[in-house]
């Protein structure tokens, strides 16, 4: 819609406050001669006012405005929290009612943005807003409006959105919820020992402290589960031993609670590496040739073995009456090593 405008407009030769002092000065010049009636006064001022009027520059302007209608942005959450249960029915019913409405003002117009599934970067409602808002005009933004589910991970300590901002939240009044959240974890494991996973088990929407305990199950690596009471609200401490190298997969699973808005968060997956703290070899060999060389060189060139060689001169079946003594420096130590030492450690 356009519309004609005209009016006068002062462009000012001079500052504002150089004409005020020009103004002050006419006024006390022509007060003496107002007092005394002279006949020249009203001429005076005449001219004073042609003056200040010339050096105001006025000026006749004519406009031609067009009306530009208000813009409103509807930001629609579309990640897999938004989707449980009704949620999305609730959300797409929103959606609906409030475009049919922005359709009945005719100086309001409403753009829609979508906020897709984000993986573990979470639901990134803010940075889709402000891509949108990047090609809006401030100045005809009337406000923002965001349909979510109240689960964003990227909200702004101080938001750059300089118009209203509502959101409207699907679901029902008193809604509850559980989950289990793992606070830490370890990526590694050292073969023979254990490692523990910190977790929690939390009541969302429960009213006051939390209370109560709840079942986990833990399941190593397919095996049966063991159960295990788990204080609501608070962390616990899980032990998992370290058995065989390689990734061990730890389920874990909080039991359902009555009435809950869904049990898909009741449930983490965590792998662990297992590593050997360092590989102890022992190698024993006759007399020497070019592939216990081979070994031997293979071996110490790895900084995570341990190797203990051992080199056997003389076969056993030799008997040529020759001292003990003089055959080797040390005695083979049978007995401590394949007795004692290998049931102590891993070889």
């Amino acid at each position: 819609m356009q519309q004609a405008i005209s009016g006068i407009d002062f462009a000012p030769v001079l500052p504002l406050w150089l004409l005020a002092t020009l103004g002050a000065l006419a006024v006390l010049a022509l007060v003496p001669a107002l007092l005394r009636r002279a006949r020249g006064a009203p001429l005076r001022a005449l001219v004073f006012a042609l003056l200040l009027l010339a050096l105001g520059n006025p000026r006749l302007v004519e406009e031609t405005r067009e009306t530009r209608p208000d813009i409103a942005l509807l930001v629609v959450d579309r990640s897999d929290s938004a989707r449980i249960g009704t949620r999305a029915a609730q959300i797409e019913a929103a959606r609906a009612a409030i475009e049919a409405r922005a359709a009945r003002l005719p100086e309001l117009e409403l753009r829609t943005v979508e906020v897709p599934e984000a993986g573990n970067q979470g639901t990134r409602l803010f940075a889709a807003a402000e891509h949108a808002l990047a090609e809006i005009p401030r100045a005809r933004l009337a406000g923002v409006i965001a349909l979510t589910d109240g689960q964003v991970h990227d909200v702004p300590a101080q938001s750059s959105i300089e118009a209203p901002f509502h959101a409207l939240l699907p679901g029902r009044p008193g809604e509850v919820d559980r989950r289990l959240r793992v606070i830490e974890a370890p990526g590694f494991g050292i073969v023979g020992r254990s490692v523990e996973l910190h977790v929690a088990v939390e009541d969302l929407g429960i009213p006051g402290p939390a209370r109560g305990a709840a079942r986990l199950s833990v399941r190593r690596d397919g095996a049966a589960p063991r159960v295990e009471s788990v204080p609501v609200g608070r962390e616990h401490r899980i032990t998992i031993p370290i058995e065989r190298g390689g990734p061990t997969v730890v389920e874990l699973a909080a039991e359902a609670r009555p009435g809950e808005v869904s049990d898909l968060n009741n449930r983490a997956v965590v792998t662990i590496t297992g590593v050997r703290d360092r590989l102890r070899v022992l190698l024993v060999s006759g007399e020497p040739h070019a592939g216990e060389r081979t070994w031997r060189r293979l071996l110490k060139a790895d900084p995570g073995v341990d190797l203990v060689h051992f080199t056997i001169l003389r076969p056993p079946e030799k008997d040529d009456l020759t001292p003990l003594n003089e055959l080797a420096l040390i005695a083979f130590p049978v007995r401590e090593l394949f007795q004692v030492k290998l049931r102590e450690s891993t070889w």
